[in-house]
């Protein structure tokens, strides 16, 4: 493990938590003037040009918390890919976070992110060309916003509760045909799947999620729709045969919160809906 002592005051329970997991790396990464924070999984004997995953924890969180939260490591043991998690920095109200061009802080999250994932790319040998990001709520704005504007180095994202920032939505036309897989609760009550979400601090001002979906599915140019209901509560649309073979996933989930489907919710046990929204998320990002 690298740089352990940089991560220890962002979560003092990190230590009991990851006293199992010895192929984590703590590191920091340098950007803009500042020292940043992330954890990177990569199980043994991964093999050279292997995927790389970054998983973006949600408002207030961190990525240990995101971590435990999610269970990627599991299936990147399985399947062979690298996952990173890095750290949000403070926002003016002092809570961690993402800046999808949000008006909460003046953090370069954009430049970040591509600029830690082209290091650990020649760092470690992963692939330039497999590499993803996925996130819970702020954690899934932030993957729309470089869905929008690092395509070039996210070759697909996927959003779990969480939508694109009314900037990003203003700003729409500079985006290029990318893969997308979104995952949301109707009861969603934090980040509401009728774009009602209040503007303040550049958080509205989007649209609906259906709406969003519509977007990509024609600037992808999908023209195969296909539907399947996964009991008890999720409704699942692909949109297929898009350009370079690009797909556009739905998965609307009824009855259903603020929270990652079969995720270790760190607030109260999370509901069987039918699906595990990491397990999803690899399946997508395996197609390209």
């Amino acid at each position: 493990m690298k740089n352990i002592k940089y991560l220890l005051p962002l979560c003092l329970l990190s230590i009991f938590l990851l006293s199992g997991c010895t192929n984590l790396q703590y590191s920091t990464f340098d950007y803009d003037g500042l020292t940043r924070q992330y954890l990177l999984y990569l199980p043994d004997d991964l093999p050279e040009n292997a995927p790389l995953v970054f998983v973006l924890h949600g408002y207030t969180m961190n990525a240990v918390d995101m971590m435990n939260y999610v269970g990627m490591n599991r299936i990147a043991d399985e399947k062979g890919f690298a996952v990173c998690y890095p750290q949000g920095l403070l926002d003016f109200k002092g809570s961690t976070h993402w800046n999808a061009r949000l008006d909460i802080s003046t953090t370069d999250d954009i430049g970040f992110l591509t600029s830690l994932a082209k290091f650990l790319q020649s760092e470690y040998g992963l692939s330039d060309e497999k590499t993803f990001s996925c996130g819970f709520s702020n954690g899934g704005f932030m993957s729309y916003t470089l869905a929008c504007e690092a395509p070039d180095v996210f070759t697909a994202i996927a959003s779990v509760a969480g939508t694109m920032s009314g900037y990003t939505w203003d700003n729409r036309n500079i985006s290029e045909p990318t893969p997308i897989l979104h995952i949301h609760g109707v009861d969603d009550y934090v980040v509401p799947i009728d774009g009602s979400m209040p503007e303040e601090g550049g958080w509205g001002g989007t649209s609906n999620v259906d709406t969003i979906i519509s977007y990509w599915v024609n600037l992808n140019n999908c023209i195969t729709t296909d539907t399947e209901f996964i009991p008890p509560y999720t409704n699942a649309t692909y949109y297929r045969d898009g350009i370079n073979g690009n797909e556009v996933w739905y998965y609307k989930i009824d009855n259903y919160w603020h929270d990652w489907p079969g995720g270790n919710s760190p607030k109260k046990p999370n509901k069987d809906v039918g699906i595990d929204a990491s397990e999803v998320i690899w399946e997508f990002f395996s197609k390209y």
